[in-house]
């Protein structure tokens, strides 16, 4: 309808424009700040990080608890509960406590028991590695954050295995 015109009833209709706008946010209770987007802040050492966010790969630190055993880890503590053996890390760099025998188990198959999440920096003596979550998002230049790949800062780029006395 135009402007003036005249309904059905013959009074003149209302505008329905808005009027007196108040000028407020959208959303009052969130304010401009918190709305602009934070610049992202690159960690001093990335190797540091137990996971990698900054593309769409999704990169974890995990560790493999059969080797822990294996390699007679001395952090690898067991009891008994439920007629059953769980072990662990007494340094928490996995935070999950594993059933011995579904672990042999796992061990005796073709795949083994596998990884599990880091929740703590991996020791020197920790068997770990960088698990891409989704490695078919990776795009055509490859890591964005290949420090994250490396060893900790401070820590040896070798391991001693055996040492030669004449």
């Amino acid at each position: 309808m135009s402007r003036g015109s005249v309904v059905a009833s013959g009074k003149p209709e209302k505008s329905q424009v808005l009027r007196g706008r108040k000028s407020r946010t959208h959303n009052e209770y969130v304010s401009d700040a918190t709305q602009r987007a934070q610049p992202v802040t690159l960690p001093l050492h990335p190797q540091d990080e137990l996971e990698c966010r900054r593309c769409e790969v999704h990169c974890d630190k995990v560790v493999y608890p059969s080797a822990c055993l294996t390699r007679s880890c001395p952090f690898v503590y067991a009891y008994e509960e439920h007629g059953h053996t769980f072990v662990g890390c007494m340094q928490k760099v996995f935070g999950v406590e594993i059933d011995l025998g579904m672990l042999r188990a796992a061990e005796a198959r073709r795949d083994g028991f596998g990884a599990v999440r880091a929740v703590r920096q991996p020791l020197p003596m920790c068997r770990s590695e960088v698990e891409p979550c989704y490695p078919h998002r990776s795009g055509e230049l490859g890591c964005v954050n290949p420090e994250f790949n490396e060893l900790p800062a401070g820590s040896p780029t070798f391991r001693v295995i055996a040492r030669l006395r004449d």
